[in-house]
């Protein structure tokens, strides 16, 4: 989110982790009845006292599909509670997945991936029978197929998600704790430490300390994400010294170190950096770290996120948000351009620095040996994932998640576009919006948001905690006591009726 100026200016536990029931057929073997129409992989990606997440592998081996419905039965009366990659519906035992509008194609020799949590109790034995448009998948079971492995019960179960802020890890498209239970991301941002500093006002906006923090954790908020401003962190002789580097860094690590006291998990974001633009939608002429430029910069941004990771890099409950709203799109005349300078960097059209990418980025911070989740944002102020999968970064780590912005004055803010560009992206890597809010001063917006998200089990942050203007903010309170604001109303009771 942009600013008005100071304003007064799920790996699994152990064994469990791995299960899965590989039910597709390689072959047949000479004399051997035809491969069957479609084969499939069934997989129980991770485990908790009474519920799993699984997953869904079809392999069409027929003539292309336009259009699929996968039938199967659970074995043991699991009941599914959520999915993605495919509309789940369920009668009895009796399960149905059929595909997406974005999915919905599908090659001779291709395959489709669906998944979703559900509960159990006593067993859980994988489907052994399978169905895709009527047609019978794989060859049955056979000397050929593997043994099904059953799921664990009883003592070997793992326990339930752990207490106060967990370490958070990607499994699959999900975040999960070191129990390997899912876990969400749901809370706020607490803006201030990205333009005080550089404003000559301070470091924070409004107080950080206990109390403020804990009236946070009091509306059931689990996360608060917490910009930052690169020239500050760096100590750059253009801030003030009082507000820059030694100051400014313990600064940020005593709310970091508040907000995990609180059992919440602390995001550390990069929001305002060095770079001049005064291109389209240009936020500020200013060379300096004062406004969100379009892209991060090369000569600082790379540092900033090593130090940042340095610091933070042996507690693992800590997460990275690389870049607040990226938009190259406004610069270059085409998105494939932009998308192209928002994952390598470099020289890219109509920004006037060298820029950072996304890569440069994810490698900065892997390069300490840090294993934190780190957040990718998208283009288009974070508003655009249409192309993430395609330019997503690299990571040794597989520790991705991807970042999205939504309020109602984006382009995409609607269920249809959520469907057509998100969907995709949460059904392959965790999705997190770091920032939902409207300028209305209420909240009927965004509490379609948080339904679209809560129906998927995906994560979402409102934007802001702090006591600014609904309009100009959007502002969630208008107290540090936790005192809401209209708008912050429909965050707070929703977040306390989740718990």
């Amino acid at each position: 989110m942009r600013h008005p100026p100071r304003l007064s200016a799920l790996l699994g536990g152990a064994a469990l982790a791995f299960a899965s029931t590989a039910l597709a057929v390689a072959g047949t073997a000479s004399g051997a009845a035809a491969a069957p129409p479609c084969t499939v992989q069934y997989s129980v990606v991770g485990s908790w006292a009474g519920g799993f997440q699984g997953s869904v592998t079809v392999t069409n081996n027929s003539a292309p599909l336009h259009g699929w419905s996968l039938g199967f039965g659970f074995l043991d009366g699991q009941k599914i509670s959520q999915g993605w990659g495919a509309t789940w519906s369920q009668s009895g035992t009796s399960t149905t997945a059929v595909n997406e509008s974005w999915n919905g194609t599908v090659g001779t020799g291709a395959s489709v991936t669906a998944g979703f949590i559900a509960s159990w109790s006593g067993s859980n034995s994988a489907p052994t029978a399978f169905t895709l448009n009527g047609a019978v998948c794989n060859a049955g079971p056979g000397p050929t197929d593997p043994t099904p492995t059953p799921t664990p019960t009883g003592p070997t179960d793992p326990p339930g998600p752990v207490s106060g802020a967990p370490e958070l890890a990607v499994t699959g498209n999900r975040l999960t704790d070191q129990n390997g239970a899912p876990r969400r991301l749901l809370g706020v941002n607490r803006s201030g430490a990205e333009f005080m500093c550089v404003q000559g006002y301070g470091i924070f906006d409004g107080p950080v300390d206990d109390a403020s923090v804990r009236a946070i954790a009091d509306w059931e908020a689990n996360t608060v994400r917490i910009p930052l401003n690169e020239e500050c962190w760096l100590g750059l002789d253009n801030i003030k010294p009082e507000y820059r580097g030694a100051n400014y860094v313990d600064a940020v690590k005593g709310l970091v170190g508040r907000v995990l006291a609180q059992g919440m998990t602390p995001i550390v974001e990069l929001h305002w950096t060095y770079g001049q633009y005064t291109g389209n939608s240009s936020g500020c002429p200013d060379v300096h770290a004062s406004c969100q430029k379009p892209m991060p910069d090369a000569q600082y941004s790379p540092a900033f996120w090593t130090s940042v990771a340095n610091t933070f890099k042996n507690d693992r409950r800590v997460a990275f948000d690389l870049f607040n709203e990226p938009y190259p799109d406004r610069a270059t005349p085409t998105t494939a351009q932009a998308w192209s300078c928002w994952r390598d960097g470099g020289t890219c059209p109509g920004i006037g620095y060298e820029v950072a990418g996304m890569q440069d980025l994810v490698d900065a911070v892997r390069a300490t040996g840090a294993r934190n989740l780190v957040l990718v944002p998208g283009i288009a102020y974070s508003n655009d994932l249409s192309q993430w999968l395609a330019h997503a970064p690299t990571d040794p780590t597989g520790q991705l998640a991807a970042a999205w912005h939504i309020y109602n004055f984006n382009t995409c803010s609607n269920e249809e576009c959520w469907q057509s560009t998100l969907a995709p992206v949460a059904a392959q890597v965790p999705l997190v919006a770091g920032e939902i809010g409207e300028n209305t001063c209420g909240h009927a917006f965004v509490d379609r948001v948080m339904k679209w998200f809560d129906d998927r089990a995906l994560s979402y942050l409102g934007w802001t905690w702090n006591t600014w203007n609904c309009n100009s903010g959007p502002a969630l309170i208008t107290s540090y006591d936790g005192t809401p604001t209209a708008f912050g109303t429909g965050l707070r009771d929703h977040l306390r009726a989740l718990n």
